[in-house]
């Protein structure tokens, strides 16, 4: 069973049907109990990195979700998700993370580009993985996001997207991952990552 993590933030169900669509059984929860005893756990997530840590502390989550990554369980962050594995955020003033990731989320600053990134863009792989087995370079994912990560550690890199700068769209150290893009809305390459991270 994969736990898909409520705090209030995110296309839940979207995630959740995505998951069962790939042959995954998961079930969307905020329960504690439910988190810890799950086989692996997918962290969501849309929107601003204050609100997202303070949906996680309202709920007594970050205790949890640390846990999840110190016992090794597969655990996956996507978009906002992602970012709230890193230490700090500077969106919106200065948050702190969960700090699972070294590393930080800052604004795109590139003149050149709209902020946010709405819409495709390609991947470029740093180094391979279980998590974007089949994944090819160049191939297309559905972004949505203001921010980006920069790693303390280029090791935990898996891909690269361009948009005025060159940055970190899939991560993985261990058994904690993260993808910047939205796989349940990537159509068959999304549902490729999904499907591997359920089958890992």
């Amino acid at each position: 069973m994969i736990a898909v993590i409520n705090y209030g933030l995110g296309n839940l169900h979207s995630v959740q049907k995505a998951v069962a669509n790939v042959g995954g059984a998961a079930v969307v929860t905020d329960d504690a109990q439910e988190i810890m005893g799950a086989d692996k756990v997918i962290l969501p997530g849309v929107g601003a990195f204050a609100d997202g840590m303070k949906g996680l502390e309202s709920r007594g989550l970050v205790p949890v979700v640390r846990n999840v990554a110190a016992q090794g369980k597969p655990l996956l962050g996507i978009c906002l998700g992602m970012q709230l594995l890193f230490e700090e955020s500077e969106e919106q003033g200065h948050h702190l993370g969960l700090g699972l990731l070294a590393g930080k989320v800052v604004l795109f600053q590139d003149p050149g580009v709209k902020v946010p990134q709405i819409g495709w863009n390609q991947v470029q792989i740093d180094k391979q993985s279980d998590l974007i087995s089949g994944i090819n370079d160049g191939e297309y994912f559905y972004f949505n996001h203001g921010y980006y990560c920069i790693p303390g550690e280029t090791r935990d890199v898996l891909t690269r997207t361009d948009y005025g700068t060159s940055f970190a769209s899939a991560v993985e150290r261990e058994t904690i991952f993260g993808v910047q893009f939205h796989p349940e809305k990537s159509q068959h390459s999304g549902l490729l990552i999904l499907k591997n991270f359920v089958e890992l």
